[in-house]
């Protein structure tokens, strides 16, 4: 049974009328639903999962429950609000660069993953040297958590970087630059144990990622 049965459903509520009208008086007059309730719970998935993800990790683990209002100094899209409840476990393994686990709640998905999201660059230099040391074993970790549903982010480059041959068997993940694997968990997502199991699935793809940073 899940701790958390009403946190999907009041969140997609919630933001259903926020993206109906997504203006500071609409917020300041239906705050207290947020700040009352998405908030706190959201809080509280963040303080369950952070033991059990030290544990399963062997790190300190750092969280963030990403703000409501949207950064629109660059944007076109004004609007003041985001439209989804987005929150993140990161792993403090000590590493140059370290991946997080991530969950999310949106008008239409519910979302877990894990990953890092852009390579810094030495990162990258180890990535796609391990690609082309150790191709098998990158590509069986990563064909794994395939299986078990989980879908990788487009890759960002169209083509494969040189000096690697286009037809390189691991052409597809030489050409990312971040990486990350998520999956769809659907409204009838159980909180907090289904999740959790979601981000032990995970765990060889973010141990892959330390391994690769600290290289």
């Amino acid at each position: 049974m899940t701790d958390f049965p009403e946190l999907i459903t009041d969140a997609q509520a919630f933001y259903a009328q926020l993206n109906a009208s997504n203006t500071k008086a609409w917020w300041q007059e239906n705050r207290s639903l947020y700040d009352d309730n998405l908030k706190p719970n959201a809080l509280k998935l963040l303080e369950t999962l952070t033991e059990p993800l030290a544990t399963l990790s062997d790190a300190p683990i750092k969280t963030k429950l990403f703000r409501p209002h949207r950064d629109v100094r660059f944007s076109k899209d004004k609007t003041p609000y985001n439209t989804h409840l987005h929150m993140m476990w990161q792993v403090d393994a000590g590493a140059p660069q370290n991946p997080v686990f991530f969950f999310g709640i949106g008008l239409d998905y519910v979302t877990a993953g894990a990953g890092m999201m852009g390579f810094d660059k030495p990162v990258l230099t180890n990535w796609r040297k391990m690609l082309e040391l150790d191709t098998d074993r990158m590509t069986g970790i990563i064909n794994g958590i395939e299986r078990k549903g989980f879908s990788l982010r487009e890759p960002a480059l169209k083509r494969v970087p040189p000096p690697y041959q286009q037809d390189h068997a691991a052409g597809r993940l030489l050409r990312m630059k971040g990486a990350t694997a998520s999956r769809d968990l659907g409204v009838n997502a159980d909180l907090p144990d289904g999740l959790m199991q979601c981000f032990r699935d995970l765990w060889p793809f973010n141990a892959l990622l330390i391994s690769i940073a600290q290289a």
